[in-house]
């Protein structure tokens, strides 16, 4: 289907909110001392979401987000449904799981559910349905919960606002513009914050770059919802991070096969740091880059020294000093593997990475820029999220394999 005919279905899109069932969200678990460090890997194909310890690293079984999607693609308008297949067609494909978060209490789960364009909770420990909610446009994107919890932000990526669903009731509560196709949502650490960020029309080509929209950072009031600053790039903003100096700025780009430092408070780019093409990475066209993105995946080690490099058509992740943004190390996957998302450790030592095409989560050591581990997952693995499971919660999953 053409860009035209997506701008006209988009023009078109209503909201929908499913009825809501609350839940005590953020509520302390039994025996807080017995809470999982994990790792949360949203596969993306298969609907599901692994549970990985954040120590050992080991597999701990997985849970089923959409046990749901025949209703849903049931209860789809001929505008929604349109919608569906043409956002699938764009993407090669259902991506039923965009994004995942685990609640204070350990066992109630969050997702952006991609395609479906929807959020909803589940109660991981029974497995229960808490709440759907449909979103703006046609696809459900990057999402975020507020440091105390009491707010979800998502990404309607093709309505061009970000939405705020209250994670007791999967009510919308509110939302606020954004660029065009906004993309990736972060909350400050004290939550006063938002920080969105968008990546333009990933369907045109990049010869057609300038009518790809507005490529923005913006900062937005946690509360108010209002917008307070804006900086404007010159390419689609891909994973981004800010510094914990609250001022520096990385984030990688459109077509950038590498990343960008940037300072907030002069709103310029300071260095621009290009990576190596494999092989692979030299034989293909900017058009043929997985929606525009060149390198897609970055994360910054717990003591700020090292950034995790994910070179997604290098097949590569690459350990980077931020003292002067010299290279440590390359480690390289096989072709095509795909390495799509970048992940600190809770304990700020090792960054997991995504291997979509491997179905795997790679652990790579900062230390050493080498590889630690490699744990099979579902079937396309995109976002990664850290939390703390409940004992419930790990023992009602479906066992791994």
């Amino acid at each position: 289907m053409s860009s035209r005919r997506l701008k006209a279905l988009v023009a078109c899109a209503g909201t929908a909110a499913a009825l809501a069932v609350p839940v005590g969200a953020g509520a302390a678990p039994a025996d807080a001392a017995a809470m999982r460090d994990v790792l949360l890997v949203g596969n993306s194909q298969s609907g599901s979401v692994s549970f990985i310890d954040g120590r050992t690293y080991q597999n701990l079984g997985s849970f089923n987000v959409i046990p749901d999607l025949q209703q849903r693609l049931a209860e789809m308008t001929l505008v929604q449904r349109a919608g569906y297949e043409t956002v699938k067609q764009i993407e090669g494909g259902d991506r039923f799981v965009d994004d995942v978060q685990l609640a204070a209490d350990g066992r109630t789960l969050y997702v952006s559910r991609g395609n479906l364009d929807d959020a909803a909770a589940f109660d991981v420990a029974t497995g229960r349905e808490l709440w759907h909610t449909r979103l703006d446009g046609f696809h459900a994107d990057h999402a975020a919960l507020s440091p105390d919890g009491t707010k979800y932000v998502i990404s309607a990526t093709t309505a061009q606002v970000a939405e705020v669903l209250d994670p007791r009731t999967g009510a919308v509560i509110g939302k606020f513009g954004t660029g065009t196709y906004p993309h990736q949502n972060d909350f400050t650490a004290d939550g006063r914050y938002i920080y969105n960020t968008s990546i333009g029309i990933t369907s045109l080509p990049k010869s057609l770059e300038l009518l790809k929209g507005d490529f923005l950072l913006e900062k937005v009031d946690a509360n108010s919802l209002q917008v307070v600053k804006t900086w404007r790039f010159p390419h689609g903003i891909r994973p981004n991070l800010i510094a914990p100096d609250g001022n520096t700025f990385y984030a990688q780009q459109s077509y950038l096969n590498g990343f960008i430092k940037y300072d907030l408070n002069q709103g310029k780019i300071v260095n621009t740091v290009t990576m190596p093409y494999s092989d692979h990475g030299k034989s293909l066209s900017p058009d043929d880059y997985p929606q525009n993105s060149a390198h897609h995946g970055l994360a910054l080690s717990g003591d700020g020294r090292q950034l995790c490099d994910v070179g997604t058509i290098d097949d590569y992740t690459a350990v980077v000093n931020t003292s002067d943004l010299s290279t440590k190390g390359i480690f390289s996957y096989p072709v095509n593997s795909l390495p799509y998302w970048g992940t600190t450790s809770a304990d700020g030592t090792r960054c997991f990475v995504s291997l979509s095409k491997a179905n795997a989560v790679s652990v790579i050591d900062y230390a050493t820029a080498k590889e630690v581990a490699r744990v099979p997952v579902g079937v396309f693995p995109q976002r990664e999220r850290t939390g703390l499971a409940a004992p419930e919660a790990v023992a009602a999953l479906t066992p791994a394999g």
